[in-house]
């Protein structure tokens, strides 16, 4: 079939998936995805930590991990992608954006994150994950419904309507401490942000220490009434 062909297809495909594999473990959703899709399926990640590559590395070594270098990451970031890829079984493929940073204040202004983030977002973020997943039929995520109410109702498999693709997301049903545990347990990489006050590490500019009794994502673009990158909008 082509690629136009499976579409209807995949969205069906899709939506089964999220019903028959609703309280499946992760490990389980993870060998679904490898074994429907094979090598047309990734993992993306932000290298908060490496849970979700590490899980895709047992159900299938060698497994795509796309990562989005947005020019304004944190070192820990980018050595935390550094060292999944030295001793991680998966190939870890760097997206970067059309325009530098430098280019790209020459074409908005500086600090346009503070001035427009959702715009900054599309620039760094979206576009640049639209183009990398082109040749990919499925993608993993590391969301969680736990991480705030704009992710209470995420699915275990759903469909991207936006990139017309299967969503994976096999840690959507664990908690802070089910995450916790299995870093311990496996001795799982994850960014030393997440030790100094950042429970969610996302760009430099944007991301602040989150305060006690604040929920893990309020110290992404606080001050503002942004939640999302729109990777998951």
């Amino acid at each position: 079939m082509t690629r136009i062909e499976q579409t209807d297809d995949l969205e069906t495909l899709a939506e089964r998936a999220g019903r028959e594999l609703e309280d499946a473990p992760a490990p389980d959703i993870l060998r679904w995805a490898a074994d429907t899709f094979g090598p047309r399926f990734c993992v993306t990640s932000s290298m908060e930590d490496a849970v979700v590559a590490h899980l895709a590395s047992r159900a299938f070594p060698g497994v795509d991990v796309v990562f989005l270098d947005t020019g304004y990451h944190f070192p820990e970031t980018i050595g935390t992608r550094d060292a999944v890829a030295a001793v991680m079984d998966v190939n870890v493929i760097t997206l970067t954006p059309r325009q530098t940073v430098a280019e790209q204040d020459a074409s908005y202004g500086p600090k346009l994150h503070d001035r427009d983030p959702d715009l900054c977002c599309a620039l760094r973020k979206v576009k640049p994950l639209e183009e990398g997943l082109r040749g990919y039929d499925a993608w993993a995520t590391g969301l969680r419904r736990d991480e705030s109410p704009t992710r209470a109702n995420t699915p275990v498999v759903g469909w991207d309507a936006k990139r017309q693709k299967v969503k994976v997301s096999p840690i959507a049903r664990w908690t802070q401490a089910d995450v916790d545990a299995y870093v311990a347990e496996h001795g799982v990489l994850t960014n030393p942000l997440l030790m100094d006050g950042y429970p969610s590490v996302g760009c430099a500019p944007c991301t602040r220490r989150v305060l006690e009794g604040e929920d893990a994502r309020s110290g992404r673009w606080a001050g503002s009434t942004k939640t999302e990158c729109g990777l998951h909008g």
